[in-house]
């Protein structure tokens, strides 16, 4: 009898899906801030309100699609309320304190405030034209956009990551930025518990009264806290250094006040209309010579790194995604500005031009490459068991 080879299982096929976030694939936080600080970069080189609104959504989709459950996590939300609290500042200063932009379409006429001659050039109150308040509208709404795309960074990347992102010359100013930020967040949520708490126990939750009874255990929650992470910052040796020679300190510190400082004037003469040409080598060399001052700087960090964090090819997706929608911005601002800028005098309607709108979607991509955040489990009451 003959006996038929059977025919082995089709090999699978690789997923396109981005797989589970874990602690092994989690992406680092640089690559979040680097991606946020691209759309932000972007954000900095329009003021077509459209094309903000965009870069809104792109930051906003990818936090809700990434965004895991962490306190730090929540503080999105923060960010949009306080960009919606600028721009309205933005519009009542225009209309109190006046606007250098001329206008023809009057809207109201304020009672003005009589100045003395060396407050010329001020004035408090007097006419509002639809042309300044639009104006003021553009400009709190771009400053607004930078707001956001640094709330998504936050939402996105976790404190402790960043930290082992620092290099070592770094690491003790970056523990107490870390410990700063994480503490305003835990309070939050520890006041959450506890209000949540005495809701369940029918006690009130508004008044002097209950913000006493709930303010304490916050603060001895919080003082608990400090303690125990001194407690372990003492343990893996935080402060303590190695000994290098002077002239090695030296150069660490001419090539970090230099770099920071080409930094500095590199991204002031990005951000500016008229520096696009030379802003960027300006920012490539500051960088190089900050990068090696701390380099060098790092020598006297005694400090080890478990599980440091790897850059994979999802990682540089991410990043990569932020620094080509800044790119795009960048160059459609040197080939087409009137698109990127609408006219205030006379005043138009601002019309969305394609490429660029294109290149913002490119931000789009590390909601579909990044590692889906996992739930954490919900604890659910045990269930009594009645006998029949």
């Amino acid at each position: 009898m003959s006996s038929t080879p059977r025919r082995s299982a089709p090999a699978s096929r690789p997923s396109l899906r981005a797989p589970g976030a874990s602690r092994s694939n989690a992406l680092p936080a640089g690559a979040w801030w680097l991606w946020a600080l691209g759309l932000a970069v972007a954000a900095s080189r329009t003021a077509n309100p459209l094309l903000l609104g965009l870069l809104v959504g792109v930051a906003g989709y990818v936090v809700a699609a990434r965004r895991t459950d962490a306190p730090w996590a929540r503080s999105y939300g923060a960010f949009i309320k306080l960009g919606l609290a600028v721009i309205v500042i933005r519009l009542l200063f225009s209309v109190f304190l006046g606007s250098p932009v001329p206008g023809e379409r009057l809207l109201v006429t304020l009672p003005e405030v009589p100045l003395p001659d060396w407050a010329a050039g001020v004035r408090i109150g007097g006419r509002v034209t639809a042309e300044q308040l639009v104006f003021a509208l553009y400009d709190g709404a771009k400053l607004a956009t930078l707001l956001i795309c640094v709330g998504a960074a936050n939402a996105l990347a976790a404190p402790a990551r960043l930290l082992k992102s620092l290099p070592g010359a770094l690491y003790e100013a970056g523990v107490a930025v870390v410990v700063a930020m994480t503490f305003a967040p835990n309070m939050v949520a520890d006041a959450g518990r506890l209000r949540t708490a005495r809701r369940l126990r029918g006690r009130p939750t508004g008044g002097i009264r209950a913000v006493l009874q709930i303010g304490l255990p916050v603060l001895e929650g919080a003082l608990e806290r400090s303690v125990a992470v001194a407690a372990s910052m003492d343990a893996r040796g935080y402060g303590r250094t190695a000994e290098v020679p002077r002239a090695v300190r030296t150069t660490t510190t001419a090539l970090t006040l230099g770099g920071l400082l080409g930094v500095c004037a590199g991204s002031y003469a990005l951000l500016a209309a008229e520096g696009a040409g030379y802003g960027l080598p300006l920012l490539g060399a500051g960088l190089a010579a900050a990068l090696a001052g701390l380099r060098l700087g790092g020598r006297r960090s005694v400090r080890t790194r478990y599980r440091p964090d790897r850059w994979g090819v999802r990682a540089w997706l991410v990043a990569g995604s932020g620094a080509a929608v800044a790119a795009l911005m960048i160059r459609a601002a040197a080939v087409d500005p009137a698109a990127l800028h609408p006219g205030v005098v006379p005043l138009v309607a601002p019309v969305l031009p394609l490429w660029p709108a294109a290149g913002a979607l490119l931000g789009l991509l590390p909601a579909f490459v990044a590692p889906v955040p996992t739930p954490s489990p919900v604890e659910l009451p045990a269930q009594r068991k009645t006998a029949p």
